[in-house]
């Protein structure tokens, strides 16, 4: 009989597990604590004093611990680059949902492998940040034969991938939208709902309306796709309420909501996803997560790292925009860019460090995640884990 070795991550300064059954308040914190690790699970938290004998033991040395975080929105297979556009945008021209059409034009240009390694150096860089668990999209493609690459390279890397094809209507039907919505339905969802687990949709003026949006999200429920959606981003709309309505994972962006959006997302099970990298990209309204978490509504933080609009793979720095601009506590930032991207991901195994958990640590050169605003911009994570080995 062979028994599975364990090891034990002992001298923790401060552990989030964020589960409050297992330490203070909500993120479950503990003081001079320990982990053991059984294959690619948390077997057992608590006290370093306490912890069981295991096969192997590695010294946190005092540094502050915590679950890999999940980013649950993503763009990240795209060729080519938007720095004139941001260089315009940051000179004064607004921000529109048009830009997209630049990336789409240099994704189909690009092969499958320059698509695939651009993936894989900004996974490998969100990696060293922290990031265990990542979602992304297809939305650059825009043909059946472009989306359908873009996610079947994107699910060699990852379980969460969303089925993007009405990121906008494609150029290619400027002039016929409902022929478009035709094709996202039809054809091109038949042949991209094999490798994604999700459907997405841009409810948004210059994008797609409301019937349009309800249209692409239930098709892609009937092909056993889940549905998520970009809502009420640029301007008021109908997004937040439909994804309700629909039971949608997440509602993402929810920058501009009515009273009305924020009860529905504090009495539905649609997480509140915001996306701050993008306000800071495009020198946007704040969303006010205040607001919602006040509500009662569950909120996750996530990057929205794309080409366009937000550039960064960087979920500390997203949290440290969100404490100082979007009304949170370093506590809150910190939940919802782990446990809170799993919530919006409907995942259980991930965003939090109790017993059965998938061992995914992020540890950091400081004694608390406090450091993340309080010293914003500075590379404080210093070794990650990933279901139960080091990889950073």
């Amino acid at each position: 009989m062979t028994t599975t070795p364990t090891t034990a991550i002992t001298n923790i300064g401060t552990l989030v597990t964020n589960d409050p059954e297992l330490g203070e308040g909500p993120l479950g914190q503990l003081h001079n604590a320990a982990l053991v690790i059984e294959d690619d699970r948390i077997a057992w938290a608590g006290p370093t004093a306490k912890a069981p004998a295991t096969d192997a033991a590695h010294d946190a040395a005092g540094r502050a611990v915590l679950p890999g975080f999940v980013d649950s929105h993503s763009h990240l297979v795209f060729a080519g680059d938007r720095t004139a556009e941001f260089n315009a945008r940051m000179s004064g021209q607004s921000y529109s949902a048009g830009g997209i059409r630049t990336t789409v034009a240099a994704t189909r240009a690009a092969t499958n492998e320059e698509l695939e390694a651009n993936l894989t150096h900004h996974l490998t860089e969100a990696l060293r940040q922290g990031t265990t668990t990542f979602e992304t999209k297809s939305g650059y493609g825009l043909t059946t034969a472009d989306e359908e690459r873009a996610l079947r390279i994107a699910s060699a890397h990852t379980d969460e991938v969303t089925y993007l094809g009405a990121h906008i209507v494609s150029p290619d039907y400027a002039d016929d939208p409902a022929a478009y919505v035709d094709l996202v339905t039809g054809e091109m969802l038949n042949a991209c709902a094999p490798h994604a687990r999700w459907v997405d949709v841009f409810c948004e003026k210059g994008a797609f309306d409301g019937d349009q949006a309800r249209a692409i999200l239930t098709a892609g429920k009937a092909k056993g796709l889940l549905p998520r959606i970009h809502a009420n981003q640029l301007s008021y709309g109908p997004g937040v309420q439909l994804a309700v309505e629909l039971d949608a994972a997440s509602a993402d962006h929810c920058t501009h909501l009515t009273d009305a959006d924020v009860d529905a997302l504090a009495q539905g099970s649609t997480v509140a996803t915001l996306l701050p990298g993008a306000e800071f990209s495009t020198r946007a309204q704040w969303p006010n997560a205040r607001r919602l978490l006040d509500a009662g509504a569950t909120v996750a933080l996530s990057t929205d790292c794309n080409p366009g609009s937000s550039f960064t793979s960087s979920v500390p720095f997203c949290i440290a925009l969100a404490v100082r601009d979007m009304g949170m506590t370093p506590d809150e930032a910190l939940w919802s860019a782990t446990a809170g991207g799993a919530k919006a991901l409907r995942r259980t195994d991930i965003g939090h460090l109790s017993p059965g958990a998938r061992a995914d640590l992020t540890f950091l050169d400081a004694p608390s995640h406090v450091h993340f605003a309080y010293r914003p911009g500075v590379p404080l994570v210093s070794e990650v884990w990933r279901r139960g080995a080091r990889v950073v």
